[in-house]
């Protein structure tokens, strides 16, 4: 199903700094408590991301990734997530994190 450009705008995916990490084992499936700074303009959003199988919290501190902020806030348990952690899934699975590969400001909006 095609899309026009206008829809695509409505996803605001945004990158930020993984500054935080805890893990998460009220959740269902394995999980870490991220706080990602996305800058001044967003600031720093909570997200709950399953991402377990190839990330460590001493690999996951200082990341940039991308992430969608405009989606309403969602209860995962007893964490509210804020923002959706952007990856694509392995073979298996298991989640692979996006974002780019040079540093780049946090806050900057993918186009």
């Amino acid at each position: 199903m095609a899309i026009s450009y206008d829809d695509f705008e409505k996803v605001d995916i945004r990158v930020g700094t993984v500054i935080g990490v805890e893990a998460f084992p009220e959740a269902r499936k394995p999980a870490f408590k991220l706080r990602i700074d996305f800058g001044p303009d967003i600031g720093v959003k909570r997200s709950s991301a399953q991402i377990t199988k190839h990330y460590t919290i001493e690999t996951l501190l200082g990341r940039q990734v991308a992430a969608v902020v405009n989606f309403p806030p969602r209860q995962i348990g007893p964490f509210m997530s804020e923002v959706l952690t952007l990856g694509f899934p392995d073979p298996e699975g298991g989640v692979v994190l996006i974002g780019p590969d040079q540093d780049v400001p946090n806050g900057g909006k993918l186009f």
